[in-house]
């Protein structure tokens, strides 16, 4: 009888049981020699056995068909099926004679009635053990989700730790990923530049390829990176250390989410959409005749007398806001000293704040308790569940951020207020660039409901920029003299520019 030798390991990674394919081989070839068995070919594969469609799997019954042998020798029924098709198509092909016999070193069979129903309840037991096999990695995979750890492989910017089994900053990728949110938060930087941008210091994919503007969002929408952990479509508090922040994870979201919005024209106009009419509250529009950018109210619905107003002319005021409102060097680093001054002595008097910060992040953890709970007792759905305990979570992201800062030794105030006075003196650096979408993107940092009203621009900017120049340092340093020389400003004119 001629006989085909089918050995078969569950993975096709090279470094991985490698040993069992050798191992069978061995074995069984052994076995052949004992029993005087004729091997006509032999089959190797490395595919998992629990569902149908093994290639070589089917080559060999392709074979045993053709009549080019009549026997199979294997380790084990295992190594031939763990699923009810594979294994009811074998037991077939005995019952109609094209299979007449199977060894194993580990298993007798008889071509009998009773033979082939212990064959049958052999591959029962394979298919058994792979379905409990699966229920219990299964169950494993979701406490590992439950104590905060990433089940599968780990983003980018992260590797998996062979000897914990946990989730640990790669320290060559993980700069270079904080860089990617810190270059797309500015605003300045589409899909396209900063892919370019990124790609030029040196950063590739796990597989050393260069990114893509897609792998780009995956990147910029994970919050991963500031340590939340989504999965099954519910948010997980992890154990990782985060790459960013929240606030800067969601200052990219906004960027992405403006960047998002379509465009409803051709002709692509900067400032349309950013003002509103100044006298029946309309949008402001924007249209082309001939060579010229015309901005004018839509008077839907409305009799409005408000003309139009050229862009050269608009972006002449603009200019002037730009020039009111910038820092030259100079003055930013003498505002940055007295801000650190500022920082150091509230350091002293941020003992009480710091712990009500740790007060109310152990409220959050017993209304986060309270409401696993709820969702156990099938008090609320699941879509409710996983929508505020994601709420939860990021409340409690804050707060740890906000904690970490005073332990640090910083405060809120202070970062923010860095971070406006480096936005003003980068005024200038803009104006003269001439690139009016970073211009609208400074307008609306520094201030809100943009009104155009008898040709002439007017903005509120009580809420963006009186939060940090009511702080100590701007007030001093404002008594004494303007930060630019140009005819002197007062504060209430330069909040109500």
């Amino acid at each position: 009888m001629r006989y085909v030798l089918y050995v078969r390991k569950s993975t096709d990674e090279e470094d991985r049981q490698i040993l069992s394919i050798e191992a069978q081989i061995t074995e069984v070839k052994e076995y052949a020699i004992k029993e005087n068995l004729d091997i006509v070919q032999e089959f190797i594969e490395s595919k998992s056995a629990k569902v149908p469609g093994r290639p070589i799997f089917n080559e060999m019954i392709s074979l045993l068909e053709k009549g080019k042998a009549e026997g199979i020798l294997a380790w084990h029924p295992d190594r031939l099926a763990r699923n009810s098709l594979d294994g009811g198509k074998i037991i077939y092909l005995i019952d109609k004679g094209i299979i007449n016999d199977l060894k194993f070193p580990t298993y007798r069979f008889d071509n009998t009635a009773q033979g082939k129903f212990m064959l049958s309840i052999a591959f029962g037991q394979s298919k058994y053990y792979i379905d409990n096999l699966s229920e219990n990695i299964k169950r494993g995979i979701r406490q590992k989700v439950r104590n905060g750890v990433y089940p599968s492989m780990a983003p980018v910017g992260y590797l998996n730790d062979p000897k914990s089994r946990g989730i640990v900053i790669d320290r060559d990728k993980a700069p270079l990923v904080r860089k990617i949110f810190e270059l797309y938060s500015t605003g300045e930087y589409t899909l396209t530049r900063l892919k370019d941008t990124i790609s030029s210091l040196g950063f590739t994919t796990r597989n050393d390829k260069l990114i893509g503007e897609s792998k780009l969002v995956l990147i910029l929408t994970n919050p991963f990176y500031y340590g939340i952990l989504r999965y099954w479509g519910e948010a997980f508090e992890a154990t990782h250390e985060p790459i960013i922040t929240k606030k800067l994870f969601e200052k990219c979201q906004s960027v992405l989410k403006k960047r998002g919005k379509p465009r409803y024209s051709k002709r692509a106009f900067v400032f349309r959409g950013l003002m509103k009419c100044g006298e029946c509250g309309r949008t402001i529009t924007a249209e082309r005749h001939k060579e010229f950018t015309y901005y004018r109210c839509t008077k839907r619905y409305t009799n409005c007398s408000q003309k139009y107003i050229r862009e050269e002319n608009l972006i002449k005021q603009i200019r002037g806001i730009f020039q009111k409102v910038s820092l030259c060097d100079d003055w930013t680093s003498k505002i940055m000293k007295e801000l650190e001054k500022d920082k150091a002595r509230d350091v002293q008097s941020s003992h009480p704040h710091q712990q009500n910060l740790e007060h109310e992040i152990s409220i959050l953890d017993i209304k986060i308790n309270k409401l696993i709970d709820l969702y156990l007792e099938s008090g609320i759905s699941k879509e409710i569940y996983a929508k505020k305990k994601a709420e939860l979570l990021n409340n409690k992201k804050e707060l740890q951020e906000s904690l970490r800062d005073f332990a640090d030794g910083g405060n809120n105030w202070f970062e923010q207020a860095r971070s406006f006075v480096t936005l003003l003196n980068r005024a200038g650096y803009m104006l003269r660039e001439g690139n009016l979408e970073s211009q609208k993107e400074f307008l609306e940092k520094i201030g809100s409901n943009f009104i155009l009203k008898e040709r002439r621009l007017n903005f509120s900017a009580e809420n963006r920029l009186a939060k940090y120049l009511k702080l100590a340092p701007f007030a001093e340093w404002w008594r004494r003299r303007n930060s630019n020389p140009r005819p002197s400003i007062s504060q209430q004119e330069y909040l109500h520019v």
